[in-house]
């Protein structure tokens, strides 16, 4: 697709908690094209449905995406020509726009109340018919309707679709498509609060929005938006449903079955944001020559709506945990063991920065996340009292064959003035495999278990050398048994 002027795309996340990855997937998909031809990338804030809004939530859209470098132009944060960009802040925006609707007949006020919209609803359901208002308060005044019954005392409005409402439009990504025909959608809620379908059109519209990109699940509402931009008398933008993200078993992916639709999830588990933006930018695209490592930049540069795939690509952990692993073997020493330290400060492991400085080039070629090159250190990082062995690793290793290699390592360690890692298995070694005729996986098992707690963990012999000569002698004691 040629853009004719400057594009100007938006995402608009709705403060409802901890932001969800599919936030982080439009954003990115925005901006890509946005970058490409040389356009705005707004940020809006949707805090319209004030049952579910969460006053932290807002500030941790801004972190997650900031931390992924996905920047915007324009935003409640930082300002714009189109301010304000929170949608609380624009009430007196909308209402105009309502009555309007009202004058001309394309909307009326609705006084059901809750129950009996809900029992409305179940005896549709019980007759096997379509679910959708029944217009019972459609032309009636308010004394009227009340005079049936099932009232409030503040009516929400209602649009009124008109019968031959059009169910198809021309979707960036997927061409022609066709919808549901819409029930008369609420425009305006009880609260004064616009719904999602009257506030998006119009802050698009007065925002100067070219494109909406969201994923398909909004299909279903695009020809009431599209009723609402011609029934106003705006310009319509153009529109691209993205496929939506996927678990393994083709489910939605969702925040209360999977943590990893969590955008803070990834902070915490260690993963770089460049191998997520890769990763994102691999879900339902095809990057010519099927590369699988590239950046943004690559990604924006020769970006188009035509390689994305509308089949829901699965959100393969696997994958992702690959790719992340290849981000991190790529980084240099020094900021490897820097991000390790970022992220045990998240995680309130503090006081031990010389030890993970130490430890970092040990676990680096061996872990697909941050928390896992963390995990593999802990038994470096606890204090002596809260060191345990794993059950399953100690009747694994420290029977009788066990306690055998460790009657033979204590006094061969015990008489080293050196402590560096070569002294280390070169008495271990001598001790061992050539003293009692081990191979070194029977050898140094033992040891390896007596001293991490586990039977597997990063190289042994550089990991003694860092716990030091007098925990590393104290824990081969502890696992000696007689």
């Amino acid at each position: 697709m040629t853009a004719v002027k400057p594009p100007r795309l938006r995402v608009a996340p709705s403060p409802t908690g901890d932001p969800h990855v599919g936030t982080a997937y439009m954003s990115l998909f925005n901006l890509a094209f946005v970058r490409r031809h040389g356009g705005q990338f707004v940020l809006r804030i949707e805090d319209t449905d004030r049952a579910r809004f969460q006053a932290d939530s807002e500030q941790q859209i801004y972190d997650t995406l900031r931390w992924l470098d996905l920047t915007w132009d324009e935003g409640p944060d930082i300002g714009g020509p189109y301010a304000p960009y929170r949608q609380s802040e624009r009430l007196d925006t909308y209402q105009p726009f309502v009555d309007q609707l009202l004058a001309d007949g394309k909307a009326y006020r609705c006084w059901c109340s809750q129950e009996r919209l809900a029992e409305m609803r179940d005896q549709q359901r019980k007759e096997k018919r379509p679910t959708g208002y029944d217009r019972l308060c459609l032309g009636k005044t308010e004394e009227e309707r009340k005079a049936l019954g099932g009232t409030t005392d503040t009516p929400v409005v209602r649009m009124l679709i008109p019968d031959d409402v059009p169910l198809t439009f021309t979707d960036v990504i997927r061409g022609e498509v066709s919808a549901p025909r819409p029930d008369d959608q609420v425009i305006l809620k009880a609260d004064g609060f616009p719904t999602y379908h009257l506030a998006v059109v119009v802050d698009d519209h007065l925002m100067g929005i070219t494109h909406v990109v969201r994923g398909e699940e909004w299909i279903s509402s695009t020809p009431k938006h599209l009723l609402l931009y011609r029934w106003l008398g705006f310009e319509a933008p153009e529109f691209a449903h993205m496929p939506l993200l996927r678990n393994t078993d083709k489910s939605k992916i969702s925040k209360r079955k999977n943590p990893a639709a969590r955008l803070t999830w990834f902070v915490e588990q260690g993963y770089l944001p460049e191998a997520l933006v890769n990763f994102l930018a691999l879900l339902g695209y095809g990057q010519p020559g099927d590369e699988e490592v590239f950046g943004f930049e690559q990604f924006s540069a020769s970006f188009e709506w035509s390689r994305v795939n509308t089949v829901g690509p699965v959100f393969d952990i696997d994958k992702l945990n690959w790719l992340n692993g290849h981000y991190l073997r790529e980084l240099a020493a020094d900021e490897f063991a820097r991000r390790l330290l970022a992220l045990a400060a998240r995680a309130g492991v503090t006081g031990h920065d010389d030890v993970i400085k130490a430890a970092a080039p040990l676990v680096q070629e061996r872990t697909s996340t941050l928390l896992e090159g963390l995990d593999m250190m802990r038994f470096l990082l606890v204090d002596e009292k809260e060191f345990a062995i794993d059950e399953t690793a100690a009747a694994k290793q420290l029977g009788e064959a066990g306690q055998d290699v460790l009657a033979a390592a204590l006094p061969a360690l015990g008489e080293l003035a050196d402590w560096s890692h070569e002294a280390i298995e070169a008495a271990l070694r001598a001790a061992l495999v050539e003293g009692l005729g081990l191979k070194p996986r029977h050898a140094f098992g033992p040891i390896r278990v007596a001293v991490t707690g586990s039977t597997v963990s990063p190289p042994l012999f550089e990991s003694m050398q860092i716990l030091g000569r007098e925990r590393s002698l104290a824990r081969l004691h502890a696992a000696r048994r007689g």
